[in-house]
């Protein structure tokens, strides 16, 4: 999936499509509301964008950047974020992303573990850098985005100054760094994903060839990630106004304009902020016309919010919920049609969560569960078909390493025979079906283990989940592994207000008591709100939820 030329720089593609497409806009940034009440934009060509990334590469290194130099960048997704990572691309750095959300102590670790030698970040950010010492020892350079320079640091002005000719495009290897992007820390620490240019190649080839993503769309892009995507292949970035690390927060009204006002043909979103979309949109009666793809990732998509967006969808819409992780995407795909008309009943019986077919271009195995380090890769290890399994995967969309986490590494990767091609272990857990489809039965580290035998969140939970009152379940253990105590925490369905939650309790208990992997569960609370990752406000923090059941039980 690497281009044959030696070189695969990503910045090339933005290159190619300013000179085939120089006037199509790029990228379009929301900015609010107008006084007419329409909202507000303003946006980048591709000529423009690949100009300006050209300018601040030349700006960048005459202050001193230089290739492999890994680069911090904490600017919000928008016209300035899309010209830094491109002008990062083109220069030969290697960019740091890392969610804000994590919080001050977590970003510490992660900025003081890749000590970076640049930062480059609005105001606020220089701030909190400042005051809590993030990676004081490596830095070198320090850049302001915006208008007002923060002390110590260079202005963004500075790095405009003067036009300049264009800027010599770094020839990158397919196997050297691009970038470092954290995971969202959901089920552990956080950790550096190391991303080749070759790994970016690869993702945008498989974009390109699975989901038919072609240049001349647009794309309302929820995810800054995804939306860099976008100039890589030819596709207009359409940049809502919204806190990027409060997907479930983002305002519809303004989600709707974005798409109705530049024609959206697709979306990338968290399911949470797509079932609110789905909820304005549905009690609106309102049609998002423009639309022809939408796509769902960070976390299973229940079939209730299937539904809804369906209905406020044109009727040959697709809606495809690939599989994947940051480490390692995408693996596996399925449309909504295929769960809604023959997964769901299976969900609902507790065969776990559909995911569908592994894509052309990645290696999915299931081995057994192992809780440690495996030390080379063997056959042996696959579970017999139809059984349950860790889901690993190999392929060029795979991240090779996490960066300075060699004990991670040893976790996460198999290493094969002749020591360089490896597996990757998601962490996941799911089984085979019978046509080769893949299914989600949870997180490894979410299963819970009592003495009569082991149950997996996400199949003993969609029995639950397809009771009308229930917006969404989870379950945890208390006690230690192998004398755990199943406890089922239930988040009600908005604005639903059953009289009697001792009679629902019981409804859900007969449930459990009818199928023979639920039938130890005798422990349900109910819970007003459940925790989720900050990333993107879905998946729902287990380890703090049992720690909440275990006071509650007490």
């Amino acid at each position: 999936m690497t281009p044959r030329r030696a070189s695969c720089n990503v910045a090339r593609r933005l290159t190619e499509h300013a000179r085939r497409r120089p006037l199509r806009p790029a990228v379009i940034q929301q900015l609010g509301w107008e006084l007419s009440g329409r909202a507000r934009y303003e946006q980048m060509t591709f000529r423009q964008l690949d100009e300006a990334s050209d300018r601040l590469a030349k700006g960048l290194q005459r202050i001193g950047l230089r290739r492999g130099d890994r680069t911090v960048l904490m600017v919000p997704p928008g016209l300035d974020f899309f010209t830094l990572t491109f002008a990062l691309f083109k220069l030969g750095g290697v960019i740091v992303l890392i969610d804000p959300g994590l919080g001050p102590r977590r970003l510490g670790q992660c900025l003081n573990e890749v000590a970076p030698r640049a930062f480059i970040g609005v105001g606020r950010a220089h701030l909190a850098r400042t005051l809590l010492g993030w990676a004081r020892r490596s830095l070198r350079i320090r850049v302001t985005v915006g208008r007002r320079r923060f002390p110590g640091t260079r202005g963004w002005d500075e790095l405009w100054r003067a036009e300049e000719p264009r800027f010599p495009l770094a020839e990158t290897s397919s196997d050297e760094t691009a970038a470092i992007l954290f995971t969202s820390g959901a089920t552990g620490p956080p950790k550096g994903a190391v991303y080749t240019h070759g790994m970016f190649w690869a993702q945008l080839t498989s974009l390109r060839r699975h989901f038919g993503m072609r240049p001349g769309e647009v794309d309302v892009a929820t995810f800054p990630l995804f939306a860099l995507f976008d100039a890589g292949l030819g596709a207009t970035a359409v940049i809502p106004r919204m806190n990027a690390g409060r997907p479930a927060s983002a305002d519809p009204r303004l989600l709707v304009a974005a798409i109705e006002d530049h024609g959206a043909t697709r979306m990338f979103a968290s399911p949470a902020l797509l079932d609110r979309l789905a909820r304005y949109a549905e009690a609106r009666r309102l049609t998002l016309r423009p639309l022809r793809r939408l796509y769902s990732a960070g976390a299973p998509v229940r079939p209730d919010i299937l539904e809804r967006l369906r209905r406020v969808l044109p009727p040959r819409a697709e809606i495809h919920t690939p599989y994947g992780a940051t480490e390692a995407l995408p693996v596996a795909d399925v449309e909504s049609r295929e769960i809604l008309r023959r997964a769901r009943r299976a969900t609902a019986r507790g065969a776990g969560i559909c995911v569908g077919r592994p894509l052309p271009h990645v290696r999915l195995r299931l081995i057994r569960i192992v809780d440690g380090p495996i030390a080379r890769w063997s056959p042996r290890l696959e579970v017999p078909a139809g059984a349950v399994g860790e889901i690993v995967v190999r392929g060029p969309v795979v991240s090779p390493a996490y960066y300075a986490r060699d004990g991670m590494n040893g976790l996460a990767k198999i290493p094969g025979r002749n020591g360089r091609a490896f597996y990757h272990r998601m962490g996941d857990l799911g089984r085979f079906d019978p046509k080769g489809g893949l299914w989600f039965c949870g997180r490894k580290a979410h299963r819970v283990v009592t003495r009569s035998g082991l149950l997996l969140s996400d199949c003993c939970e969609g029995i639950f989940n397809a009771h009308p009152a229930v917006f969404r379940t989870a379950l945890v253990g208390v006690g230690p592994p192998g004398d755990q105590t199943p406890v089922l925490c239930v988040e009600l369905e908005p604005g639903a207000r059953p009289a009697d939650r001792e009679s629902l309790r019981r409804e859900l208990l007969e449930r459990a008591s009818a199928h023979p992997m639920t039938r130890s569960i005798r422990a349900v609370l109910f819970h007003n709100a459940f925790p989720v990752d900050r990333r993107h406000n879905a998946k729902i923090d287990r380890p703090a939820l049992a720690r909440w059941a275990a006071r509650r039980l007490r």
